[in-house]
């Protein structure tokens, strides 16, 4: 089940959903927006079998952090919000949803939703991590 970059892969017949525990910031977007398939008492903490691909895929691009991510077995992935957009949270860091390319220590990556650090403190720059100021 292990991808790329700690990712972690759960999958159904008709979609896959990718989470990386570095990014999550427990926005809890996907807990409260479908409890049923995201239950942090269970193990896997998410059964994607038990909601419809598209309902799923609707709560995940929710997550504003990028830590979870989909693809439908038909070949369908998200399509980035345009325009592009920037907000500056309380704290400092930046939530960016688009069509983005992120410069990271391992290479560019390409993106729809982020939080970016922005008090450089992060240890998973540039993502935010709640390591720093900017994160609380």
């Amino acid at each position: 089940m292990s991808g790329e970059s700690g990712q972690k892969a759960y999958r159904t017949e008709s979609i896959t959903v990718t989470f990386e525990a570095g990014r999550c910031l427990h926005a809890a977007e996907c807990v409260h927006g479908l409890p049923e398939v995201f239950d942090t008492a269970k193990r896997p903490w998410i059964q994607p079998d038990a909601s419809t691909a598209e309902r799923l895929a609707e709560v995940v691009r929710r997550c504003p952090s990028g830590a979870l991510r989909y693809e439908l077995a038909k070949g369908g992935t998200e399509t980035p919000d345009r325009p592009t957009t920037i907000t500056r949270g309380a704290t400092g860091q930046l939530t960016v949803r688009g069509e983005l390319s992120v410069d990271t220590p391992q290479g560019a990556r390409t993106e729809t939703r982020v939080v970016l650090c922005g008090c450089g403190q992060s240890r998973l720059p540039p993502y935010c991590d709640h390591a720093g100021p900017c994160g609380r």
